[in-house]
């Protein structure tokens, strides 16, 4: 199992930063490039397809309002689950923290590339907060 994780303050309350993670609707603006929702069927259950003419999967997406988590996985392949935590400071900010587990070494991307998507997807939700917050991008 390769397991990643990946962790970024952004100035806005946890609610909205929470709001904004797990809208998915708007989901894609922070998702790294080769994901894409197809469609969010009936929630929890939304098709990902990966990279302009990859592979499908189901995936399922529940999100937790009252604990500001969003949860993430692949039921029918069990290839990779996910979270997302959002934790308010006392600053008045927030700290999101982002988690990927692969449970199969073999089709699970290099480790470099995930850790630069997780780092860029963090700066692209910072932004997409920002943007919905008020705050000058």
């Amino acid at each position: 199992m390769s397991e990643y994780e990946a962790h970024r303050i952004m100035p806005a309350l946890p609610e909205q930063v929470f709001d904004e993670a797990s809208d998915l609707h708007t989901m894609e603006r922070w998702l790294p490039r080769d994901l894409h929702i197809e469609s969010p069927r009936r929630p929890p259950a939304v098709i990902v397809s990966h990279g302009e003419q990859g592979a499908r999967e189901n995936v399922v997406v529940r999100a937790e309002y009252d604990r500001l988590r969003l949860e993430w996985g692949t039921p029918d392949s069990g290839r990779y689950a996910g979270w997302l935590q959002v934790a308010g400071l006392d600053s008045g900010a927030s700290e999101v923290t982002v988690h990927l587990s692969f449970f199969d070494p073999e089709s699970a991307p290099p480790s470099r590339d995930v850790e630069m998507a997780l780092g860029r997807s963090l700066d692209l939700l910072a932004e997409q907060v920002k943007l919905r917050a008020g705050y000058p991008a």
